[in-house]
């Protein structure tokens, strides 16, 4: 495991808790598409959740060994992980991809959540988002509402290349 590398290309970011071969597909394919290595992210602090303890962060660590790069941040929110990883795609879900365009993740204020994207364009980021099942639909990024003129920020991923009805939730058995 190194503990300084450069990070380039694309970067999945989430939980992982656990890991599970829909991660897997999805940055297989993600690279496929990018022809680009996928490397996961874990963010000790999360906007919507409590800060990991250093024995949970070890736990979902283990789970990468043998597989992709895995970087640790303390990056909370995208804007955050753009200035860390300039020029970097990120490999999203559509429920991802709708919060990021929430106002309410930036103080409830459409400028603010514009600026942040803005910002996030500026250092030369995009977003590669895949579908998601919820409530029994499937979503696409053609159903989150990308503020007009930011569209080129985002691509998404076909449901005919990767469609992976599986989530850390339901395998948490929290549903």
């Amino acid at each position: 495991m190194a503990v300084e590398a450069a990070v380039d290309g694309a970067l999945l970011p989430g939980s992982f808790s656990p890991f599970h071969d829909g991660h897997r597909e999805l940055a297989r394919i993600a690279g496929e598409m990018l022809g680009t290595q996928v490397c996961f992210e874990i963010s000790v602090v999360n906007v919507d959740k409590p800060p990991l303890a250093k024995e949970e962060v070890e736990r979902r660590l283990v789970q990468f060994l043998g597989q992709n790069r895995v970087v640790l941040t303390r990056a909370e929110t995208f804007r955050k992980k753009a200035g860390l990883f300039p020029g970097i795609t990120f490999v999203i879900g559509w429920d991802t991809a709708v919060r990021l365009v929430a106002p309410r993740y930036y103080g409830g204020e459409t400028s603010a959540m514009l600026t942040a994207l803005a910002e996030m364009w500026a250092t030369g980021c995009r977003f590669l988002v895949a579908g998601r099942e919820d409530n029994g639909a499937f979503y696409t990024l053609d159903d989150v509402e990308v503020p007009q003129g930011f569209s080129p920020l985002f691509q998404e991923i076909p449901e005919s290349r990767f469609r992976k009805d599986i989530s850390s939730t339901a395998l948490r058995g929290e549903c």
